[in-house]
């Protein structure tokens, strides 16, 4: 955030949080961290789960803007947004299109194909009758909802009996099930930060990847920022995801993940256009590696709402 947008230029706003999500639990986490953070930096914050009455409540309330802190479908994916254009409300983070792209972990990987940037073949399964075109891509498979977060509903599977119990599970959270090929390496993550890419992170951890478990439960996961990687490398990296995440039309801050093979190749996996923002989420961590406390974080991610319109 700038030297020039204070406090007072962001009227009363609205934490939106909760919701009906699978990732509600989360989203209350990130989203009362954010306001605990934004009242303390005497913001006039207030907390607001998201309901059926949102739209209601916002205009009830006289929001100025929102600060969007809820994770997958209705939060991350363009619904909320699109409403929140509709009442004249200015809102965090990336608009419609680049919120409902972002969320599509296939339509994302088509964009990034046709642009030739790296990212591992996928296909979908929307039919137990389609798992043989996942056979053709070979084994080990990692199986996922093409539109959800936080690696709910993902599985790596090792053959045809584990892809169809792994599709079963993932086609409960949506209808759209993606299988995609394998990468053998580590992985790291790039959190973007107003047209920044902040320094990389590497995960580790000793699970078969980095899972729901391994994110939010396990406290074997390790987290390595600096990531250890030559200045060089780790730039052309976040060139990288940089170039990936404005290529689904994603703005003002989020992640990208992506993997590193045992060649050292980049393969970028997925967008993530509202992040985690509890104290040891992956973007706060990385933004204090660059000199930006949790608070600053929160004030120049609500900054990125004064491109949407102005009180």
């Amino acid at each position: 955030m700038t030297a020039s947008v204070s406090q007072h230029h962001f009227g009363k706003v609205a934490v939106l949080m909760g919701g009906d999500s699978a990732e509600r639990e989360i989203s209350l986490r990130s989203g009362n961290a954010v306001l605990s953070a934004l009242q303390r930096s005497g913001v006039d914050a207030h907390s607001v789960d998201a309901g059926r009455d949102l739209l209601s409540i916002l205009e009830q309330g006289a929001f100025d803007r929102a600060f969007i802190m809820l994770h997958g479908r209705g939060g991350e994916d363009g619904v909320v947004q699109g409403a929140l254009e509709r009442i004249g409300i200015p809102y965090t983070g990336s608009n419609v299109l680049g919120s409902a792209i972002g969320m599509d972990k296939y339509r994302t990987k088509a964009i990034w194909r046709g642009l030739e940037l790296p990212t591992p073949e996928a296909v979908l399964i929307s039919e137990p009758s389609a798992l043989e075109v996942a056979d053709r891509l070979g084994y080990p498979l990692i199986i996922k909802p093409s539109r959800e977060g936080s690696s709910i509903g993902m599985a790596k599977v090792e053959n045809r009996e584990a892809l169809m119990q792994a599709w079963e599970t993932a086609s409960r959270y949506d209808g759209m099930v993606l299988a995609e090929r394998w990468i053998e390496g580590r992985e790291y993550t790039a959190a973007l930060l107003q047209d920044e890419a902040l320094p990389l992170i590497r995960l580790e951890t000793p699970r078969s990847f980095y899972d729901y478990e391994a994110k939010y439960q396990a406290d074997t996961t390790s987290y390595h920022c600096p990531c250890g990687l030559p200045a060089e490398q780790e730039a052309e990296l976040q060139r990288l995801c940089r170039l990936a995440f404005e290529a689904v039309g994603a703005t003002g801050w989020g992640r990208v993940d992506l993997m590193l093979d045992e060649q050292e190749r980049p393969w970028l996996i997925e967008v993530n256009t509202v992040p985690g923002m509890t104290d040891h989420s992956l973007v706060p961590m990385a933004a204090g590696v660059a000199g930006i406390d949790f608070d600053q974080l929160v004030l120049r991610i609500l900054a990125t709402s004064l491109e949407q319109g102005a009180v």
